[in-house]
């Protein structure tokens, strides 16, 4: 907030949002060499209608600097272990690995650095941590695009923050606020990492706790207020949990002591300098033209610039 002018920031979750464009693309879509850039221009155009339709005025890539952290792995060590297995072709699901999409990462920053959008990522913190940060410390609005639920957690409509979530591809957004989110899981944002953790993720690695699915962690919830308070009835013989509820938590007690630490996104993210403003302009014409004419980015490209020249 400069001046009593508040500024409305975006903050995107860029690898979950280019790993749907690589998917919602064709990949007949090509550079002249033949080179498959459907992640790269699916990208430009999410952003492009982003900024016609929401006109941040500043906006941030936040990327994955390490997207598996050594201190949550080291809490639960199968966090995200699947993943590991799939890049190294191992596994049930290693076929559903994209052999095409890592190659445009590397376009994809280039070209990010040479529109002049602030793109941001923190040594030994995922994307999640980065937008949480940012999250916390704006003094205005905030815009959380992302395909992961796991952000559900930072929507504060006291703060104005809310998310942005593609129902499918990125043609329909659906933006939710707490009474979006209450209706749909029956908690509100911080509720929503204790729900999570209850729940379990097996794309994440999370195992959850057995037995307690999203249903009954919601109800769970509501009875009594958030994960603390279900310790505390767990630990209470005189408390009103069901027998089977009470020796599924207790079962549990040592997943439950530092899931929390896991799930929940960082808020204190050390984060390198940066200019959060979204250009009217390229910072580097001379290299966007490069790229554009090394990779064909062609109408997507014409896109995003009109789009932040408005």
């Amino acid at each position: 907030m400069i001046r009593g002018v508040t500024r409305r920031l975006m903050l995107l979750d860029t690898a979950s949002l280019y790993f749907r464009a690589y998917f919602g693309v064709p990949e007949s879509v090509r550079a002249p060499d033949g080179t498959p850039v459907n992640a790269v221009r699916g990208l430009l155009d999410f952003v492009a209608r982003l900024v016609t339709d929401h006109r941040p005025d500043d906006l941030v890539a936040c990327m994955d600097a390490d997207w598996r952290p050594a201190w949550r792995v080291e809490l639960i060590p199968s966090y995200k272990a699947h993943r590991v297995a799939q890049e190294h072709g191992e596994g049930p699901d290693a076929e559903t690995v994209p052999d095409t999409l890592s190659p445009q990462v590397p376009v994809i920053e280039a070209v990010l650095d040479a529109l002049g959008i602030a793109r941001v990522g923190a040594a030994g913190y995922e994307a999640d941590d980065v937008i949480g940060t940012l999250a916390g410390r704006a003094g205005g609005p905030v815009d959380i695009v992302t395909g992961d639920r796991d952000l559900f957690q930072l929507i504060d409509d006291r703060r104005g923050v809310r998310v942005l979530y593609p129902v499918k591809g990125m043609a329909t957004l659906t933006a939710f606020d707490q009474a979006a989110l209450h209706e749909k899981y029956g908690v509100d944002g911080p509720g929503y990492a204790d729900l999570a953790l209850l729940r379990g993720d097996p794309s994440d690695g999370l195992p959850g706790v057995p037995g307690i699915g999203e249903k009954t962690a919601a109800r769970l919830l509501e009875r009594f207020g958030d994960l603390a308070g279900i310790v505390a009835a767990a630990d209470d013989p005189a408390s009103p949990l069901t027998p089977t509820q009470r020796k599924r938590l207790t079962a549990a007690a040592a997943y439950l002591e530092v899931a929390p630490r896991v799930v929940r996104v960082a808020t204190d993210v050390p984060l390198p300098a940066h200019d959060p403003a979204l250009p009217a302009a390229p910072g580097d014409p001379a290299a966007l033209d490069a790229l554009n004419a090394r990779w064909g980015l062609g109408g997507s490209l014409t896109r995003v610039l009109s789009a932040l020249a408005r």
